[in-house]
């Protein structure tokens, strides 16, 4: 019976909980992404490339955007990652493939998780950058892998 009941109670709490969930929709590039409980809006690009967000319990970024192919998907990816590392990052996991990349890395006790995804026209990406405090960890992974699932092109 106590399993029965606790069923219940995690299948009613379930919608509950993934109403926290805010949706970014960026009509410029046509992409959209989930929001995390606790973020705000910190400021929007005026060309309407992309959004920052910070959260309200601490340090903690997300960065949304999207861009144009200057090059192919996979130059683009390394010069991303590239830029990560100029930027200090140690750059501890990296997964690419033709439609998508992600990767991840430590600077100064901070955490950088990015996720590059090739949209639905085949000529611009969406992005998202998330930065956050090591002792975080635990607490982003659930979060990243929600990020991940949720961007996606309107196709």
């Amino acid at each position: 019976m106590r399993t029965f009941l606790i069923s219940i109670f995690v299948l009613l709490a379930a919608p509950a909980l993934a109403q926290d969930w805010s949706r970014y929709d960026n009509a410029r590039f046509g992409f959209s992404l989930d929001i995390p409980p606790g973020f705000e809006v910190a400021s929007e690009a005026d060309n309407g490339d992309g959004a920052t967000f910070y959260s309200e319990a601490g340090a903690m970024d997300l960065y949304v955007w999207g861009a144009h192919l200057v090059e192919d998907f996979a130059s683009e990816a390394e010069q991303a990652q590239a830029f990560a590392t100029e930027q200090g990052y140690n750059l501890t996991y990296q997964a690419t493939t033709p439609q998508w990349t992600s990767f991840s890395g430590l600077a100064n006790g901070k955490v950088m998780y990015q996720r590059m995804q090739l949209l639905c026209d085949g000529q611009s990406w969406a992005a998202f950058r998330v930065e956050y405090g090591k002792r975080d960890v635990g607490e982003m992974n659930a979060v990243i892998e929600r990020l991940v699932q949720s961007l996606k092109g309107q196709c």
